[in-house]
């Protein structure tokens, strides 16, 4: 069973070896293979408004952070990220993060969510989206330099809560 809570100051600890290993792959995010500990801290808890986990057995298996996307005017607009465990993933946990994210942004007034940077070559995410209800509503052209496939593009997408 799967359980979606806020984190804690205490669960990065063990929330960074999921960040870490994503970041380092580098083929998914787009952040410096290299990103220190504190950076990570940094990017995934201190910048967002708040950070939630999913525990499975007592294990963190997969996280997601919320934020305002832009300030003034675009502050009815969320932003999220979300990671899951390399070993427990299709088992569903990251529509489980997101349908959870989305109910926690409209309980925190957003009005709409927008990922700004979704790899065209993250298949099984921008399938996940639009089933979950986003519209692609740009691309940019050669955005992201991936490790193994050179450029690619990147998804501007987004969903009114």
């Amino acid at each position: 069973m799967i359980d979606i809570r806020a984190a804690t100051s205490a669960d990065f600890d063990l929330i960074w070896p999921l960040l870490r290993d994503v970041f380092r792959a580098g083929d998914t995010y787009a952040v410096d293979p290299e990103i220190s500990k504190e950076e990570a801290r940094a990017l995934w808890v201190t910048q967002a408004r708040v950070t939630y986990v999913a525990e499975s057995d007592g294990m963190i298996v997969g996280t997601y952070y919320i934020r305002t996307n832009k300030p003034g005017g675009g502050a009815h607009i969320c932003n999220c990220g979300y990671i899951v465990s390399p070993a427990a993933r299709g088992q569903g946990i990251a529509a489980r993060l997101c349908e959870h994210s989305q109910d926690q942004a409209r309980r925190l007034g957003y009005r709409a969510m927008q990922f700004n940077f979704v790899l065209a070559s993250n298949e099984g995410a921008v399938r996940l989206w639009h089933r979950l209800g986003f519209e692609t509503v740009g691309t940019i052209p050669d955005a992201f330099d991936h490790p193994v496939l050179g450029l690619v593009d990147a998804f501007v997408m987004y969903r009114r809560l």
